[in-house]
């Protein structure tokens, strides 16, 4: 009962906070239907294309949510307890996480759907563009290597469903006596690689005319069904493989291989899906996804009102923890949950361009960013559910496992077989990531082509091969602790990606106030975007300084991972001193809104 009124009640904060601050944002934004966007006055139907509310909805929300919101608050809720993480996910999403989203939409539609990073050129100064195409680049390596690393681990292994036993491995699991229904990690693979054949089939049919869009949603849902049915019983278990191949490897060994092997055919796939046309892959993808996505937070939340399940793990567990301090660690570990610098980089490169009416930034802006807070409020649920003796809360925790088995566990409830409800969680999260990984290999496309001046394909292929590329140089590392033991890669840039993401946030924050405070020059920016880029600027530069001197201390100068937070400390840092001298300078900036008198 106490985890159903917890639900409940974030959901009625939540919908308060859309209706009120969500209206008052979009009246003070002045808002216009009449004012054409650059989706109707640029349309092209390659990157400008008007698109419905719903569908679009689905896309940006499935594009902004990615692992962020179920890794980040299990993480958050095992290191520092459910109650710090619960109540920074709600304050954080409404107050400064959908203010982040909604604004950087509202800039963008405002400078022809151009990007954050444009406005920043207009309203800053030139030095200030280049300074943040460079971080935006390293943030998004840094997200493209924590996302690809924590999905192919989650291709690998098996979950015991009836006990909760997690298996590294397939040698593993087949060892294992008494072993009840197993989810197999190979089997989620296969399902990923249908999924991901089945919108690029529907994009075609719908380009072709042969099918609506709404027609062909109602078609290819149930198939995403069928999918995840079918991949149990072919599963690619490629660490069976290839311990064929090589038997004198031992279980861990191929395993490491396996997911060094799934790296490289995610990275690949990021090369080419951010090349191939929106139409063909992200539009019919975000419109399945965006559905499933739904599905998964509405079983969720059924699960947890019907479940009653009672909560287990402690609500506070103290300031000071062995993972980090709960200042600052708590706002980097659970990221996109509450606010993400990641999703001004969608709103103002993907959506901006789509979006049909001012007045739809409201709910695709600001509301998505309030409903990926509910998943994460799922995802921390499914956390503070776990007993304490659970063989998940190992003193090496898997986010994707626990979310699986608590996901499976909700929809037993309603009698859906728990071994398809972990499989439907498992796909779940995959169709976060999926969009976010070709997304940002796209977006660092575009700021390679920018950087170089290079427009043509020669220039989009280096984009994209460096984009891809460079992460491949981190995914194939290995890592160990301080005992010599492999760790896996995502755990290392898990922490990383959380800094750099949220200074991306204080950085795009700094610009809108910049921006509004040149046209508008009015108090209430200060409040509404200025005290959130501060509070993300301290609490991200704390943390991302405290990794470098962690990351020094145990590899010593030649960590190549502790030297790139280093420049983005100092890239943050720069930008701060523009951004402040921007606003001091008294020239009047063009374009944005009208003047108006507070």
């Amino acid at each position: 009962m106490e985890m159903l009124a917890i639900v409940l009640l974030s959901a009625v904060i939540l919908t308060i906070a859309y209706f009120t601050y969500g209206r008052w944002l979009a009246r003070m934004f002045q808002l216009n239907d009449t004012t054409p966007t650059p989706a109707v006055t640029m349309r092209d139907d390659i990157d400008y294309v008007p698109c419905q509310t719903g569908p679009l909805l689905s896309q940006h929300f499935s594009a902004i949510a990615a692992a962020g919101p179920i890794v980040g608050p299990i993480l958050a809720g095992l290191y520092f307890g459910w109650l710090p993480a619960l109540l920074w996910i709600l304050i954080g999403s409404i107050l400064i996480g959908g203010v982040h989203d909604f604004s950087a939409l509202v800039a963008s539609i405002r400078h022809k759907a151009s990007s954050i990073l444009e406005v920043v050129r207009i309203h800053i100064s030139g030095r200030a563009y280049l300074l943040f195409l460079t971080f935006v680049w390293l943030a998004l390596v840094y997200i493209v290597v924590a996302f690809t690393d924590v999905t192919a681990s989650m291709f690998v292994g098996a979950l015991d469903v009836e006990n909760g036993t997690p298996f590294k491995s397939m040698a593993a699991a087949n060892a294992a006596e008494n072993t009840g229904t197993l989810v197999l990690s190979g089997g989620i693979a296969t399902s990923s690689l249908i999924y991901l054949a089945l919108p690029m089939i529907m994009g075609l049919l719908v380009r072709s005319g042969a099918l609506s869009m709404e027609k062909a949603t109602w078609i290819f849902l149930p198939l995403v069904g069928v999918a995840i049915w079918v991949g149990q019983y072919i599963p690619l278990n490629v660490d069976e493989l290839i311990m064929r191949m090589n038997p004198n490897l031992t279980p861990d060994e191929a395993v490491l291989y396996a997911v060094r092997s799934w790296d490289v055919f995610l990275l690949l796939y990021c090369a080419i899906a951010s090349v191939i046309p929106m139409w063909l892959l992200l539009q019919p993808r975000g419109q399945l996804g965006g559905y499933f996505l739904y599905a998964a937070l509405g079983a969720g939340a059924l699960g947890i009102l019907l479940g009653g399940q009672p909560i287990e793990q402690p609500m506070f567990k103290g300031f000071v923890q062995e993972k980090g301090n709960l200042f600052p660690f708590l706002f980097i570990t659970i990221a996109c949950g509450a606010c993400s610098g990641f999703h001004s980089l969608i709103a103002s490169g993907t959506t901006s361009k789509q979006l049909k009416v001012e007045s739809n930034a409201k709910p695709i802006g600001y509301g998505a960013m309030l409903l990926e807070a509910m998943v994460a409020i799922v995802s921390l649920c499914c956390v503070m559910m776990l007993p304490k003796g659970s063989l998940l809360l190992s003193s090496d925790p898997n986010p994707n496992l626990i979310y699986a088995n608590g996901i499976g566990t909700f929809l037993a409830k309603i009698n859906v077989p728990t071994a398809f409800g972990v499989a439907f969680a498992f796909m779940a999260f995959n169709t976060f990531v999926y969009d976010t990984l070709d997304v940002c290999t796209r977006l660092g496309r575009f700021i390679i082509q920018e950087l170089t001046g290079w427009r043509n394909k020669f220039g989009m292929w280096f984009g994209t091969l460096l984009t891809a590329g460079v992460p491949m140089i981190f995914v194939m590392q290995r890592i160990t602790d301080a005992n010599g033991k492999a760790v896996p890669v995502w755990k290392v840039f898990w922490s990383l990606f959380g800094a750099s993401n949220q200074l991306l946030a204080a950085l795009t924050l700094l610009g809108v106030t910049v921006w509004l405070w040149r046209t508008r020059q009015a108090v209430w920016v200060f409040f509404v975007t200025g005290i959130p880029a501060a509070f993300m600027y301290a609490m991200s530069s704390w943390a991302l300084w405290t990794i470098v001197q962690q990351q020094f201390a145990k590899a010593g100068s030649g960590d190549p991972v502790a030297w790139i937070a280093v420049v983005l400390l100092i890239l943050a840092a720069l930008m701060l001193i523009e951004g402040i001298a921007a606003l001091l300078r008294r020239d009047p900036a063009a374009g944005g809104l009208t003047p108006a008198v507070t």
